[in-house]
């Protein structure tokens, strides 16, 4: 047992070089705490971050010194078992939101049918090599449709501003027993990866199949069967594109914040939707070295820092502008899911060892600024979306190649004479990126330059030549949200229809979206009553 002055918590600063040596957290709980030590036991590292505020950087850890688990043990104890085939849940899409939701019912025996549009893991690999090297895009496998979701090939970032840490420490266990690293567990900003999460994702899914989760791949669902008589409309089955049709007890949307059709096949059905705010930019590339340099100073080459990462922000007259999805060396995607659009995203490995650093930077975009702009009230989201994807694809000339500036000729309104090296592999087209801007008739240029002026205050140096913007990037999140009832989480128009995750406007990322697919999951739960 721990000596009675020792907390059971405590957290510390530690030099870069500290971590290395066994023996530097006791000292530093002794010194802190004024006791010997022998009176410290062996502290565990449970959260660790870099500080690089005040010009030095050290790690800031938290450790617990207690053997207890700081986990309450009925938090991680379910687990899947054989499913009941006497109720069936049909969750239409295969990414965070939709898989998590599989796995909890699955502990609950509750048997599941998971209907994806896009391919497993494997195949979806070379589909995203067709849309890199040959300017092809399959519009139902791609960087944002298939096994997994858009995070598979996105970057596996595990952020999160969800409060209740049991249920994100939940998510991230299962991503640990599954195969993804342990540090995810203790790092302030964990990550990943896109060369590692596709076989965490695999794991699960045949996890699930091996308790007789079913899965259906390259399976589009194209609409709803509902079932029109009193007392209330009901949904009873989803049509595929091959003209069949699942019955099911309930049908949980998981389809993701890119799949539109869905939105267009719901308002047939007859289900309400709700305009909501999201964000639309461009993406920001400058030399990782540069980054490494601002934000670490002169420790910028010690072994023990990862490629550094920024998180900026600007607010001007209740609006905002802000750094999107950094990916310290990482790269920049062909994230389109159509033909005739261009739309980046970013992404690194496990390594996060490009020689790049890219981020969005992004405006905040309300419904009543489309609305102003003459888009549609509710599908004004959407429609500007792809009014700048297709103007981004024309300046780019074709096959995704990508309209770029240098950040400081953006500055200047101006396209640039020459281009930078950049990670983007179908390559770029020098272009007046205003002129781009320009086709969603809102100030998003302005605001977004405005915006750089504030960064380059935060950041000094940040404001360079050496960067490269590139566009568009519009799919931050859903402009739409699915209604639900915030207690059953069923549509008000529609019964046993829950819309779940990103494209259902209740989440924004991965842990956010498997969290929300748990939670439709306990609500099925209790309303099947099983035990």
């Amino acid at each position: 047992m721990p000596h009675p002055c020792i907390p059971a918590e405590i957290e510390l600063a530690l030099g870069l070089d500290e971590l290395d040596v066994p023996s530097a957290l006791r000292v530093h709980i002794a010194r802190r705490l004024g006791c010997s030590i022998d009176d410290v036991p062996e502290p565990v590292i449970v959260r660790r971050a870099i500080d690089a505020r005040g010009g030095k950087v050290r790690f800031r850890v938290k450790v617990t010194l207690t053997t207890e688990a700081d986990v309450p043990p009925e938090i991680s104890a379910a687990v899947p078992r054989e499913v009941k085939d006497n109720r069936c849940v049909v969750i239409v899409g295969d990414g965070p939101a939709g898989l998590f939701c599989a796995y909890e019912l699955a502990c609950h025996k509750i048997a599941s049918i998971v209907v994806e549009r896009g391919r497993t893991v494997q195949p979806r690999r070379h589909d995203l090599k067709s849309v890199l090297k040959r300017g092809e895009v399959n519009p139902d496998s791609n960087y944002c449709f298939g096994e997994g979701g858009a995070g598979t090939y996105s970057d596996g970032k595990l952020y999160t501003r969800a409060t209740k840490r049991g249920e994100v420490r939940r998510v991230l266990e299962l991503l640990v027993e599954h195969g993804a690293p342990h540090d995810i567990m203790i790092d302030a900003r964990p990550h990943i990866g896109s060369n590692r999460l596709p076989q965490v994702v695999v794991a699960l899914r045949e996890h699930l199949q091996q308790v007789g989760v079913q899965f259906r791949f390259e399976t589009r669902v194209v609409g709803l069967d509902v079932n029109n008589d009193p007392p209330g409309r009901k949904v009873r089955a989803v049509v595929c594109a091959d003209g069949t049709s699942i019955g099911a007890d309930a049908v949980v949307l998981a389809t993701g914040h890119s799949a539109r059709d869905v939105y267009d096949w719901l308002r047939a059905a007859g289900c309400r939707l709700e305009p909501k705010s999201f964000a639309i930019g461009l993406r920001c590339e400058h030399p990782q070295g540069l980054i490494n340099r601002l934000q670490y100073g002169a420790q910028a080459r010690h072994p023990r820092l990862p490629n550094a990462a920024y998180q900026l922000a600007h607010t001007e007259q209740g609006q905002g502008v802000f750094s999107f999805c950094m990916c310290p060396g990482g790269f920049i995607v062909p994230a389109t899911t159509e033909a005739d659009a261009v739309v980046v995203n970013g992404m690194s490995l496990s390594r996060r060892d490009s020689p790049y650093a890219n981020s969005g930077i992004v405006a905040s975009i309300r419904p009543e600024d489309w609305c102003q702009a003459g888009f549609d009230a509710v599908m004004g989201g959407v429609e500007l979306q792809h009014t700048l994807e297709q103007a981004a694809f024309s300046a780019g000339g074709g096959a995704f190649r990508a309209p770029a500036a240098r950040l400081m000729d953006f500055i200047e309104r101006r396209g640039s004479s020459t281009l930078p090296k950049c990670s983007y592999q179908p390559g770029l087209a020098s272009t007046n990126l205003d002129e781009v801007l320009a086709a969603g008739r809102l100030p998003i240029g302005d605001r977004i330059r405005d915006a750089f002026a504030s960064f380059g205050r935060q950041m000094r140096g940040y404001l360079t030549q050496e960067a490269v913007l590139v566009g568009v990037e519009t799919r931050t999140s859903s402009p739409l949200r699915i209604p639900r009832d915030p207690d059953t989480l069923q549509h008000p128009d529609l019964s046993d229809l829950y819309p779940v995750g990103e494209g259902a406007g209740y989440a924004g990322g991965i842990i956010s979206a498997a969290l929300d697919g748990i939670r439709a999951a306990h609500v099925l739960a209790r309303r099947f009553d099983t035990t």
